[in-house]
């Protein structure tokens, strides 16, 4: 290099400088993980090896002689107990995948998309509900009930409601028919039912219920509970002239429950219903003595 330095006219330190900077600015090569060698066999408990070929014998021979559809995690614990051999399930995994012994895997479909909440300008009554979960206590028995209610994002009113010591997604669909039972006959075109993302509701019962019934169904965002702030109101004025005012000792519950719901729909007024009942705006919207108040959601 001295000699190529002197062809050249260059110093020596600059060329090594040179040289220095640019093996600092290199990108450094990603090392190679290889990971560990498969070793090629197994022990028994008494330390003997067995070779993969003879196991992958013995996993032929358990299929055959049970006449099972075992999979590679079943195998595994034959192996173990049939044959006293020292082996993990990801080995078993490997070598099924090896004699393509593994079965296919499922592949799960969406059948019902999510739909994430719209824009609306609410204009008459059944164009958008809101359902969702409430829960209230029975000290006397020292357990919980839940209540479902579907609320009219127009009229402000409950359509319908479930009320028990369990809700699962039977409970949901079922009291959805039961609004749709109730407005069917008012409605232009169906509504749109809005709920969160509670397991009653992202479940394949209650999205079979919406598309038998013709409704679109929104799911709100996670941790979005504003996008659900009418039925969420609701819970609010429940639990503050209701659930807090009460002691449920027993099941009564129930009945106090269900009658400040009828108070509510009948007697309750609102600001945004001209200071009127739910029940008393709608009957004077159909008399036409009132029109509804267009509103963003």
């Amino acid at each position: 290099m001295r000699g190529v330095c002197a062809a050249l006219g260059l110093p020596r330190g600059t060329y090594y400088a040179w040289r220095h900077r640019l093996l600092r600015e290199r990108p450094a090569e990603p090392a190679l993980s290889r990971g560990r060698l498969v070793p090629g066999y197994s022990l028994t408990g008494q330390g003997q090896k067995v070779p993969d070929g003879q196991i992958m014998e013995w996993i032929v021979e358990i299929l055959e002689d049970e006449n099972a559809a075992y999979g590679y995690e079943k195998l595994t614990w034959r192996l173990r107990r049939r044959f006293d051999l020292t082996i993990n399930k990801k080995k078993v995994y490997r070598l099924c995948r090896e004699m393509d012994l593994l079965w296919p895997q499922r592949q799960r479909k969406t059948v019902y998309p999510r739909r994430l909440p719209r824009n609306w300008v609410i204009t008459r009554p059944n164009q958008l509900w809101q359902t969702d979960l409430k829960y209230g206590y029975i000290a006397g028995e020292d357990r919980f009930f839940y209540l479902q209610g579907i609320i009219d994002v127009c009229d402000r009113s409950i359509i319908a409601y479930h009320l028990g010591l369990t809700c699962k997604a039977a409970d949901a669909a079922r009291t959805l028919a039961q609004a749709v039972a109730i407005r069917k006959a008012e409605w232009q075109e169906p509504p749109v039912i809005r709920t969160d993302n509670g397991p009653q509701f992202i479940a394949a019962q209650f999205e079979q219920q919406c598309h038998m019934l013709s409704l679109d169904h929104e799911r709100i965002p996670v941790h979005s509970p504003n996008y659900n702030a009418y039925i969420e109101s609701w819970h609010a004025q429940l639990e503050r002239e209701c659930l807090a005012r009460e002691e449920f000792i027993t099941a009564d519950a129930y009945r106090v429950v269900a009658q400040w719901i009828d108070d509510y729909n009948t007697m309750r007024i609102h600001r945004r219903l001209d200071y009127r009942s739910p029940m008393e705006m709608r009957a004077r919207v159909a008399a036409g003595q009132a029109k509804w108040i267009p509103l963003r959601v």
